[in-house]
């Protein structure tokens, strides 16, 4: 199932130099986008209920290509070269090397025994437009999915391949980055700077108000105004650190649970469920090695990093999760 969406699509013109502050200058395109709703996986669909483009549509984001989606960056110590992969060709074993689904022929079955996870980011960089060139231009890296601040959910390569996104569980899981400037430390000056530029209140409460002419931030859906969930901040702990992060849009969490339970549905080693801690409540706490070994279902990067705290304390876990669970049982 496909509909019709006429918009002005941006394409940039000039490099950007950081993610969450970029202004970039755009030329606009008038463009008819055929918006799907299904993704694909070992090339045949799976259908989510939410729009999905393509990589290979022409406002789509192609992990698949070794050239620049918008131009070369400056050189540095992350930036690929021209005709490098950003990805891994089929799924690979980290620690044996053995081959769970073939390079382009590796079959739907082999891939549901491959995959177990589904990890969620926050992109750090407010729209998903900005996401894919700092993570395909600018530092090698990929995901399989991207899901802006108007719910448009972008797939850039097939689930058969394997996406850069979380380290040692690349092999077996699924990636998410969802469009949010992020979670900063309470009080912090670069946290109220990032926030300050990237949100503003009215009588209704926040809305999103990111830097530069809003028709050039590549949003499929015109005039769309974007506004957390959640009418404040949300502040609460992450590895142990008290963080303020503003919520996701409700049609990032639509689009999300569409996506979410679609993956659970097909395949069965991914649970509908997250990782709990003795209370029985979802961890914000990096998994031990012997718990990530184990577990099969929805994580967040910071139950597979100490390093990270996407998708942040704003993440609404026990409503998104029941929200899955009753799609699931309608799919």
């Amino acid at each position: 199932m496909s509909t019709k969406l006429v918009i002005t699509a941006a394409f940039t013109l000039l490099s950007l130099t950081a993610c969450a502050s970029e202004e970039p200058t755009f030329a606009p395109e008038v463009l008819t986008v055929d918006v799907n709703q299904s993704i694909l996986a070992c090339g045949e669909r799976i259908y989510v209920g939410a729009p999905v483009i393509l990589w290979d549509d022409p406002v789509g984001y192609n992990a698949y290509s070794t050239d620049f989606h918008f131009e070369q960056p400056a050189p540095s110590v992350t930036a690929p070269e021209r005709g490098e992969l950003r990805y891994a060709p089929g799924r690979v074993d980290r620690g044996t090397g053995e081959v769970l689904v073939a390079p382009e022929t590796g079959g739907f079955i082999a891939l549901q025994q491959a995959l177990d996870m589904f990890v969620i980011h926050y992109d750090v960089c407010g729209v998903s437009q900005t996401c894919f060139k700092v993570l395909h231009d600018r530092r090698g890296l990929s995901v399989h999915f991207m899901i802006d601040i108007d719910g448009t959910i972008y797939q850039t390569l097939d689930l058969r391949d394997t996406a850069w996104h979380a380290r040692q569980v690349n092999s077996r899981s699924v990636g998410v980055e969802i469009a949010n400037v992020g979670a900063y430390p309470v009080g912090s000056s670069d946290g109220a700077q990032v926030l300050g530029r990237w949100y503003d209140t009215d009588v209704e409460g926040p809305l999103i108000t990111p830097p530069g002419d809003p028709k050039n931030l590549g949003i499929l859906t015109p005039g769309f105004v974007g506004r957390p969930a959640r009418g404040r901040k949300i502040v609460g702990s992450v590895q142990g650190e008290m963080r303020e992060q503003y919520d996701y849009t409700p049609e990032q969490y639509d689009s999300l649970v569409k996506l979410s339970a679609a993956l659970c549905r097909h395949f069965p080693k991914l649970e509908a469920d997250a990782p709990r801690n003795a209370l029985g409540r979802v961890s914000t706490l990096r998994m031990s090695e012997a718990e990530e070994a184990e577990f099969g279902g929805i994580v967040g990067h910071y139950h597979v990093s100490a390093q990270k705290q996407d998708p942040g304390p704003a993440f609404d876990w026990e409503r998104f999760l029941v929200r899955v669970q009753t799609r699931m049982m309608s799919l």
